[in-house]
């Protein structure tokens, strides 16, 4: 097999329908976390980490809502069940929540423009919640061991 081919195999391997609707999805929940930001401290000239802060709060409910039904397809059944779902989702997201407001504290003081800041933060983001979606929170029953 030649390298090209060996590429090609890689991507259909890790482009599947999941990671498709996931990005998909978790372009719209950064569109989200980005608009909320930039209303909030560029037009309403609310304070950088505040506006940070609320702003990933509305995107994590956005993605809790698009990734138990439409991207990992939640198998939870009772409430007992449901609630712990979204327990584990809200530790997750928390998880993600505070790298990126950590990033926010220390990076919005350099001389980069606060909204380079942010798309970077949302880039390591996105990739740690799918990581943590995908393997602890939305877990297939069939694949728990």
């Amino acid at each position: 097999m030649n390298k090209m081919e060996k590429i090609k195999k890689l991507i259909k391997k890790l482009l599947t329908k999941e990671v498709i609707l996931y990005l998909v999805f978790g372009v719209t929940t950064t569109l989200v976390n980005l608009g909320m930001f930039y209303l909030l401290n560029t037009i309403l000239n609310w304070e950088q980490n505040v506006s940070n802060f609320i702003a990933i709060v509305i995107s994590v409910l956005v993605a809790y809502v698009t990734n138990k039904d439409l991207v990992f397809h939640s198998e939870a059944k009772n409430i007992k069940e449901k609630l712990f779902e979204f327990f584990k989702f809200i530790l997750g997201r928390a998880f993600t929540m505070l790298i990126e407001f950590i990033g926010g504290l220390i990076f919005f003081n350099l001389p980069i423009p606060n909204i380079i800041v942010k798309i970077g933060l949302n880039v390591i983001v996105v990739i740690l919640n799918f990581i943590i979606s995908r393997f602890f929170t939305f877990k297939k029953k069939s694949n728990k061991v």
